[in-house]
């Protein structure tokens, strides 16, 4: 349910891109083609975990992860949860859970909230933590995110680098996706964006 959630809004995206500007989906194009032809695999996500990382060693990994109390089973013990204290502004929540492709990770969604939100604290809504988050992935992953306008879902960042593709966009008010994808893996299956723009995203 939480994927399909995630690719719905990444078609949307998607489809907004096409209709508000060809430009930003112009530059997305030649960026995805000219990384994938590169050759060059960027497959670093976070924890140790990559793309491409076996399904049987990324359950080993987070129960060692566990085990050094780093990592505890998320909401309703559907994902792995990581508390984040001094990586953004504000101490925050990071949930995640990997889809797997031929029992390899081929996507790795994130779900970041900021641990004291409330309807009435808006310096703790989604807008504020969106930018955080950015500024964080700018620092482990490189800057240069093609910043995407949606008429009706707001900003979304987006950055590829060889075969990852990064996208950080914002739920409601309270929550924030960052979305890891293998570009080589989904260009070739049901990928959530490239059916509409290009090879995905």
């Amino acid at each position: 349910m939480k994927n399909s959630l995630i690719r719905i809004f990444l078609i949307a995206l998607s489809a907004g891109l096409i209709v508000v500007s060809c430009t930003p989906r112009s530059r997305y194009e030649r960026k995805l083609k000219h990384e994938l032809s590169s050759g060059v695999r960027q497959d670093s996500l976070f924890m140790g975990m990559y793309l491409g990382m076996p399904e049987k060693e990324f359950y080993v990994h987070c129960w060692n992860l566990n085990h050094k109390g780093l990592i505890k089973q998320g909401p309703s013990n559907t994902t792995v949860e990581y508390i984040m204290k001094d990586e953004l502004k504000y101490p925050a929540s990071m949930n995640f859970y990997p889809s797997f492709t031929d029992g390899k990770i081929s996507e790795m969604p994130v779900k970041f909230q900021y641990t004291g939100w409330a309807p009435w604290n808006k310096s703790l809504s989604s807008d504020s933590l969106q930018i955080d988050v950015l500024k964080w992935f700018e620092k482990k992953y490189g800057d240069r995110f093609l910043k995407i306008n949606h008429p009706e879902k707001g900003s979304a960042y987006v950055k590829i680098t060889g075969n990852r593709r990064i996208t950080i966009f914002r739920e409601n008010e309270m929550t924030v996706w960052a979305v890891f994808t293998d570009m080589s893996v989904k260009q070739t299956v049901n990928d959530s964006l490239g059916k509409v723009v290009s090879p995905r995203k």
